[in-house]
């Protein structure tokens, strides 16, 4: 027998306690050691389950200890896309300011893998930043019920969001290709679950109402180098010569195509990217975009949330931040304009 009465031997477990409450062992646990993540009248339960079999937790628990992990998640939907870099840098560098750490997920891509990954980190986590999501606004409010949950590249009502100035980065690069000659300007669509493409089509088509100029819709396509490739011959039979990207890496894509089939850029076909990622600036000709502060994107939203952790009122709050268009040499004049 031991101090308490009880045999070593048959010494109780959370397994035990778990059968004894009709939960499961890691509720169990977690009672103990992260009581602010199950409900009082759980934990209360469990607590009492304790008592009646004798068992004795190795972590000393304390319901009045603070149960906050310290610890905020980032979720972007495609961690290979250089456009997440400073992102990641910028909420990293507001987690360390507040002694908090960061953790990355990755989802592909994919509103499934998204929806699977969240599911995963929600219970281990005090924060959710969600960027370029293609959940739907009533599973992304549903999370923030949860825990605090502040959007990135997206505008979702009730929640806390931070994106860039889309409607203005489009429009100077519409003015930019105007003033060049163009007179029908495409736009190569990203996702359609993608609220910023949205977005940046809405402008492409606003913009060019206002400058008497015709739009043109290619795509979508996934927002990758080899998106961008595949829409090449789309872009060629409908007579292109401005097309605006939804993102660098598209806009890089239909460069590498075009060149590979002897289309000149810019002389034959001017293109415009969108981040202002370090692929802009490494191809040839440099690529014109809209670039936008991404590190301050990452870091507005972190330090958000994190105050929001720390019991800030919840209530909206919308940032949009300044872009600017970065000429570059892949726009030049309309073919047509130089031939008048």
């Amino acid at each position: 027998m031991d101090a308490n009465g009880a045999d070593p031997a048959a010494r109780v477990t959370i397994y035990d306690v778990a059968a004894e409450v009709g939960v499961s062992p890691s509720t169990v646990s977690r009672a103990f050691a992260r009581p602010g993540r199950v409900s009082s009248a759980t934990a209360r339960k469990v607590h009492e389950a304790a008592e009646r079999l004798g068992y004795r937790s190795e972590q000393p628990h304390r319901m009045s200890a603070d149960p906050r992990t310290r610890v905020i998640a980032l979720a972007v939907s495609d961690i290979t896309n250089p456009f997440y870099f400073g992102i990641i840098r910028g909420a990293e560098r507001a987690a360390a300011d507040h002694d908090f750490s960061l953790m990355v997920a990755d989802a592909r891509e994919s509103a499934q893998e998204e929806r699977r990954m969240l599911a995963r980190h929600l219970p281990q986590v005090d924060g959710l930043l969600v960027t370029s999501s293609r959940l739907s606004d009533t599973e992304l409010r549903g999370m923030a019920r949860t825990v605090p949950v502040v959007v990135l590249n997206r505008q979702v009502a009730g929640l806390p969001s931070v994106f860039p100035d889309n409607a203005r980065g489009i429009r100077r690069s519409v003015e930019h290709l105007a003033e060049l000659g163009h007179r029908r300007v495409g736009y190569l669509a990203g996702p359609e679950a993608s609220w910023a493409d949205g977005a940046r089509w809405r402008a492409v088509r606003e913009a060019c109402h206002e400058l008497s100029l015709t739009d043109v819709r290619v795509g979508p396509v996934r927002p990758t180098l080899a998106g961008g490739r595949s829409a090449a011959a789309d872009v060629l039979d409908r007579r292109l010569t401005a097309v605006i990207g939804y993102n660098d890496l598209v806009a890089v894509g239909l460069m590498r195509e075009l060149a590979e089939r002897g289309v000149d850029v810019p002389g034959e076909v001017s293109l415009v990217g969108f981040d202002n990622t370090l692929a802009a600036e490494l191809v040839s000709p440099g690529l014109t975009t809209v670039g936008q502060p991404v590190t301050a994107l990452g870091e507005t939203a972190a330090r958000q949330v994190i105050a929001l952790v720390g019991g800030a009122p919840a209530r909206q709050l919308t940032s949009v931040l300044p872009v600017e268009l970065v000429v570059r040499a892949s726009t030049g004049p309309s073919p047509s304009g130089r031939t008048r």
